[in-house]
């Protein structure tokens, strides 16, 4: 058995935890928390101890741990991980500033770091990004990646998220760049605040359609709201010089109702804990692999910087009105 310590024992950190506790081959044997209630109430449910930070780093039997804390403790914790010699799976993003992120280049680089970004893990997504491999749809020519959420989160969230661009959108970026097989060298961004006043009060906006575009000329398409009004909305079309291939919603229920009306289907799912399970339950299984060397990490630290620089000149496009060049 492999020993992990979980870092951060809010929502995802439950979660990881969880798909920890019930690898077969993972032990889940600390886990690290300032508030001293979650530590305790996740310890109970999957049989850990809690510690602290300095006790996980210096002990030798703990091979890897999973950075799940608050986001401007990322870096650090990965960079005194890294030191420490575990294997690291820390949350996305990387860090909340771009030059800081590069700045750790010369420490992380080819370190035992797995990013976070699940979206490359859900099976739906993982099989359309398979028929654009085998070029079932010809050469691949543009993207149209939708992600709305079902409502906003709590303003005292957005304030500390670091924005639409870093804390949503940045799923997609990192999902563009996978599916392009091309870094884009252009982009361009509008946002709005449609959804909820408060949100424009705390700096951030809430609605955005970004373009990016990459040497070759291929075009992506990012649609973003805080609110879809019909659940959880997660789309990508990619358009090849053959055809099209989708990945649609996924639904509650695979049940329809049909009458004289038509035909009715259940609700998309309503929460990202619930539509990306499986994604996250196959992020533990790729972790436990690079742990023990079998694999390198699929997801890396040159892909967090990479989706941090997208979204920081998201950003910039936003509040300049123009392109941004990379």
């Amino acid at each position: 058995m492999t020993n992990v310590a979980l870092l951060g024992a809010g929502r995802i950190g439950r979660t990881h935890a969880a798909n920890a506790a019930a690898h077969p081959e993972l032990t889940l044997s600390h886990v690290v928390d300032p508030i001293a209630a979650s530590a305790e109430a996740v310890a109970r449910e999957t049989g850990a101890r809690v510690a602290d930070l300095e006790a996980v780093l210096a002990d030798p039997s703990i091979d890897g741990v999973i950075v799940a804390s608050s986001t401007d403790t990322h870096l650090d914790y990965c960079l005194r991980a890294h030191a420490a010699g575990k294997a690291i799976f820390c949350e996305k993003p990387l860090d909340m500033d771009l030059a800081r992120a590069r700045a750790a280049g010369g420490r992380l680089e080819g370190a035992r770091l797995f990013l976070g970004f699940n979206r490359r893990f859900d099976p739906s997504f993982r099989a359309l990004k398979a028929r654009l491999t085998s070029g079932g749809v010809g050469a691949l020519e543009s993207l149209q990646i939708t992600s709305n959420d079902p409502a906003p989160p709590p303003v005292a969230y957005v304030k500390v998220s670091g924005g639409l661009f870093k804390d949503m959108a940045i799923h997609d970026f990192d999902m563009a760049r996978w599916l392009l097989d091309e870094e884009p060298t252009e982009v361009f961004a509008w946002g709005s605040c449609l959804v909820d006043k408060a949100i424009v009060e705390a700096g951030d906006i809430d609605t955005a359609r970004t373009l990016l575009k990459t040497a070759s000329g291929k075009l992506c398409v990012i649609s973003n709201s805080r609110r879809s009004g019909f659940g959880y909305d997660q789309r990508i079309e990619a358009f090849g010089s053959a055809g099209m291939v989708r990945a649609d919603n996924v639904l509650e229920s695979t049940v329809e109702v049909w009458t004289e009306d038509g035909a009715r289907a259940d609700r998309f799912q309503n929460f990202f804990l619930d539509r990306y399970a499986a994604a996250y339950r196959a992020e533990m299984e790729h972790f436990a692999e690079v742990i023990v060397g079998k694999v390198a990490p699929a997801v890396g630290y040159g892909d967090g910087v990479a989706a941090l620089a997208l979204a920081e000149a998201a950003a910039g496009s936003l509040a300049s009105g123009g392109p941004v060049s990379l």
